[in-house]
């Protein structure tokens, strides 16, 4: 099967239509969204629409957590606890009751695991950005794949020993043994590139491709500043930080 898989989109409706467009004409057997479709950005509720009607699966991410009530907003930064609350007020009743739905974890179709985070607590909210995270997740996963987003930061572990990772756009993966795959940011990236991102993956071949997309960057920071967000969650779209 092949599956497109998006995580991160933080209300950022350009990049995510942007995305939408390049994942349907690829022509996936499935959608599977990691999380955090809103927060950040100033279209929250346009965005989880879109992901409610177009996305077979969707995750809860930490962001979505906040405006549910499941996670105590102290956990997030200053911008971010700003973005949170001005998110809430952004989304009607029926969005945050699906919003309040999303699993923090699953098995798609018995091939591979999805997280927002981490495996570890996934209601924490862990980053795996390191090798010793890497490491833990290995001990938790059940598939030998497993996605994850939270990070922005496309990124691929393998449990090798020693272990290692890549960061190369396209892999096939080894046929034994297990892989974590961080797809990135679709709306808000965080390594050093603009561009909305978002994974390929056939299951068959086991091969997995990330798509970056150029979308109107400008007009989304000029709706982060209209809404009076604060003007650094725009200009980090600028330069991918």
């Amino acid at each position: 099967m092949l599956y497109a898989l998006i995580s991160d989109i933080h209300g950022n409706l350009e990049a995510l239509t942007t995305a939408m467009a390049s994942i349907k004409r690829a022509r996936p057997d499935a959608i599977i969204c990691l999380g955090d479709v809103v927060g950040y950005g100033a279209n929250p509720e346009e965005c989880a629409q879109i992901i409610r009607e177009e996305a077979d699966f969707c995750l809860l991410g930490n962001h979505e957590a906040a405006v549910t009530g499941a996670l105590e907003i102290d956990y997030f930064s200053e911008y971010a606890r700003v973005a949170v609350e001005w998110t809430i007020a952004q989304l009607s009743a029926a969005t945050r009751e699906w919003l309040a739905t999303l699993p923090y974890m699953s098995i798609i179709n018995n091939e591979f695991q999805v997280v927002h985070g981490s495996l570890y607590h996934p209601d924490m909210f862990n980053y795996v950005s390191t090798v010793k995270d890497a490491r833990l997740n290995f001990v938790y996963m059940k598939k030998q794949v497993l996605f994850l987003g939270h990070t922005h930061q496309p990124l691929t572990f393998f449990n090798t020993n020693p272990l290692r990772y890549s960061s190369a756009p396209e892999l096939k993966l080894p046929a034994a043994g297990k892989t974590i795959v961080n797809v990135g940011s679709a709306g808000q990236p965080r390594d050093d590139n603009w561009l909305a991102a978002y994974v390929l993956y056939d299951s068959e071949k086991r091969e997995i491709s990330w798509r970056r997309l150029e979308y109107d960057v400008s007009a989304t920071m000029r709706k982060i500043i209209a809404a009076q967000l604060p003007e650094a969650l725009a200009l980090r779209l600028h330069f991918g930080r």
